[in-house]
């Protein structure tokens, strides 16, 4: 078992569990269609609208690496997304790029959409992984207030088409093995760090593949996955399809001040 998976609370835990009146109860999150069946894309779209001038002009700071070597352009466009794009705890998951970068912050899945339409810009089609993920993962986050953690969280998990080839935005600087054997502990959702910084330096494991019989990993996040969606073309489809994980009043009344809140600074890089 993942040794960042928070325990199981127990009936009188009541007051720690996760809040299930923030997630909205009319959805059903069923599996989605098989990986192979979803193209991606490149154009844009409300949310990967990397045709603003604000984007483009990002990724023109980069431009001479993504036809000769898409890997290390995908690496450098993401170092330049976390260097420029400050983390925050905003809910809103489908708030253009353009927004995010005009407004110089952007919660995890923002950062993450930054980069998808940096590389949708030079031509590398994006898609993503929908995953539902337990609530009590982000228990360590959110240490006083834990009763305000929505049950499920929906996880846009980008991949990248390179070399007619689908890599996960976990496998960009190395394989889950090799990001395992060098980036020392896992990625355990506590402190500054944001998935969106981890896949930097760790191995961030959803299905389980760092581990063998009889040997746990410390990366293995695959317990706190309530279930796979599956592929989708973009990020705009999953959540047109899935909706996002607070419902709209709630995003609506929580992202203004989310998103001026930042996480703790990093100290274990």
């Amino acid at each position: 078992m993942s040794t960042v998976v928070a325990r199981v609370p127990r009936a009188e835990d009541s007051d720690k569990m996760t809040c299930l009146l923030v997630t909205p109860w009319w959805r059903r999150h069923l599996p989605g269609e098989d990986s192979e069946a979803v193209d991606g894309g490149v154009d844009p779209t409300p949310i990967l609208d990397w045709d603003h001038p604000l984007v483009r002009s990002m990724a023109e700071q980069i431009t001479p690496l993504w036809h000769s070597d898409p890997v290390t352009a995908l690496k450098e466009a993401h170092q330049l997304v976390a260097s420029t794009v400050r983390p925050v705890y905003a809910v809103n998951d489908v708030q253009p790029i353009s927004r995010t970068l005009s407004r110089g912050r952007g919660s995890c899945s923002q950062r993450m959409a930054v980069l998808e339409g940096l590389a949708r810009t030079h031509g590398i089609a994006t898609r993503v992984r929908g995953l539902v993920v337990d609530g009590r993962f982000w228990y360590p986050r959110f240490p006083q207030v834990p009763f305000l953690v929505p049950a499920r969280v929906l996880l846009a998990w980008p991949e990248f088409r390179v070399e007619q080839e689908w890599v996960q935005v976990s496998e960009l600087f190395g394989t889950l093995s090799e990001m395992e054997s060098s980036g020392g502990s896992g990625f355990s959702n506590a402190g500054g760090e944001t998935l969106f910084d981890a896949v930097a330096r760790t191995a961030v494991d959803w299905d389980g593949q760092t581990c063998s019989p009889g040997m746990p990993s410390a990366c293995d996040l695959s317990a706190t996955v309530l279930t796979d969606l599956g592929r989708f073309a973009s990020r705009d489809d999953l959540f047109t399809l899935h909706g996002q994980t607070l419902c709209s009043p709630l995003t609506a009344l929580g992202d203004p001040f989310l998103s001026r809140w930042t996480p703790p600074a990093v100290t274990h890089r």
